[in-house]
């Protein structure tokens, strides 16, 4: 039995039964996605790039790190999925991870995110011949001193082979009720339909 399609062969000639059908299947679609989050999240497993420890550690000691300080879930999160972007933006890493989480999260929380790399990089971007102090464009914004915390506190310290975090089914439950509703999205009303269903 084949899937029901639109009929259409350009988006002009698309009729509102097109689209509700296109809706349904996105409905169930963008329900799948904590899913594709966690299969991609598992990509990073054994992925070291020269660190101590791997990607996907790293990113399970940052999430451990923010949720044993007693960080919110939303924020641990963000900790988890801060470095996901990894695979696919080589040269711009936060700004994956932001549009992933973007729907889902605070302004405050997706700004942590998507500055985090320019904030990290004040560890490590004078052995480089960077200007280590690039995060300061930012001083006189008001998360400066949050983002520059989640890069102190939890990124910066989470490459520790010895450490003992939480392994992904411990963040799981919580990456699925972030992402069960999108507090923002030119989408969201399509995805509302989901709920009345």
């Amino acid at each position: 039995m084949s899937e029901q399609r639109a009929g259409f062969k350009a988006m002009q000639e698309g009729t509102a039964e097109d689209w509700q059908l296109i809706s349904s299947h996105f409905r169930a679609f963008s329900q799948g996605l904590p899913d594709r989050v966690m299969t991609h999240l598992q990509l990073l497993d054994g992925d070291y790039g020269g660190f101590p420890i791997d990607r996907l550690e790293h990113s399970l000691q940052t999430a451990t790190r923010a949720h044993r300080d007693g960080q919110d879930e939303e924020y641990v999160v963000c900790a988890l999925l801060h470095d996901i972007g990894d695979t696919l933006g080589s040269y711009n890493h936060p700004d994956i991870a932001a549009a992933i989480l973007k729907p889902f999260v605070s302004e405050e929380n997706l700004w942590m995110v998507e500055k985090h790399g320019v904030f990290q990089g004040y560890y490590f971007f004078h052995h480089l011949g960077m200007d280590r102090h690039l995060r300061d464009q930012f001083k006189d914004h008001p998360l400066y001193q949050r983002t520059a915390e989640f890069c102190a506190k939890y990124d910066a310290t989470a490459f520790d082979p010895d450490y003992a975090s939480e392994p992904l089914s411990f963040f799981e439950p919580m990456l699925r009720r972030v992402f069960a509703k999108p507090r923002q999205s030119i989408y969201k009303a399509v995805g509302k339909d989901a709920d009345a269903a």
